[in-house]
């Protein structure tokens, strides 16, 4: 990781938005344009542990969160829906088990769970494989953008990542706690979630948003 520039960019990113996220400018774009909060709120209840007895639920509230969220493609939307609207039985509940595993037991297993499910129909994306619980678990896990994260290893020189189309919990897991470690580097006004802190991220190569 390049430090110099981690600590450039913080510097650009609080002298044009003092406070950082606490900006009103900063909150007033991110309930515009994204709906953090009432996404956040809406996932943690539809995703809440007791809710996965009902398999087709899970599924229908998956469709809900990719339809509502900002950052998922206008082509991505309708394709997931249509898929899901395909599933059977078993496989509504192969993609519950492994929500439910990714979002509150073992996280590999469920990654790969719905992986699969998901290169079933063709829609094995980075973007579908991680919004989910980047909403449920703000603080913890990322989102990862194709075009984002390729930005992000290369302008602060993640030298030990080596972004690949295809998603792998390996991957995402060496992204995540590179991320983690970026954030203990900076003030934590830039970061009162990951998704933010990656939009952060975004910005310091992108000049001139400041």
């Amino acid at each position: 990781m390049n430090l110099k520039k981690l600590k450039q960019a913080e510097e650009a990113f609080l002298y044009r938005y003092p406070g950082g996220f606490d900006n009103l400018e900063i909150i007033a774009i991110r309930h515009k344009k994204h709906n953090v909060d009432r996404m956040i709120g809406f996932t943690q209840e539809s995703f809440a542990k007791r809710n996965f007895k009902l398999p087709e639920q899970i599924v229908r509230n998956m469709v809900k969160v990719i339809s509502r969220s900002s950052v998922i493609s206008v082509f991505e939307k309708p394709r997931f829906r249509d898929f899901a609207e395909t599933l059977s039985p078993e496989g509504m509940q192969l993609i519950s088990v492994g929500l439910k595993e990714l979002l509150h037991g073992n996280e590999q297993t469920g990654f790969q769970t719905i992986l699969e499910m998901l290169k079933q129909g063709k829609l094995a994306k980075w973007s579908l494989m991680t919004v989910c619980q980047t909403y449920f678990h703000p603080h913890r896990d990322v989102l990862v953008m194709p075009n984002t994260v390729k930005g992000i290893i290369e302008y602060f020189e993640l030298e030990n990542l080596r972004y690949q189309p295809t998603p792998t919990w390996a991957f995402y897991e060496a992204y995540r706690s590179s991320i983690h470690e970026m954030k203990s580097s900076v003030d934590p006004s830039l970061s009162p979630s990951n998704a933010a802190f990656s939009w952060f991220l975004l910005l310091s190569f992108h000049r001139n948003v400041f």
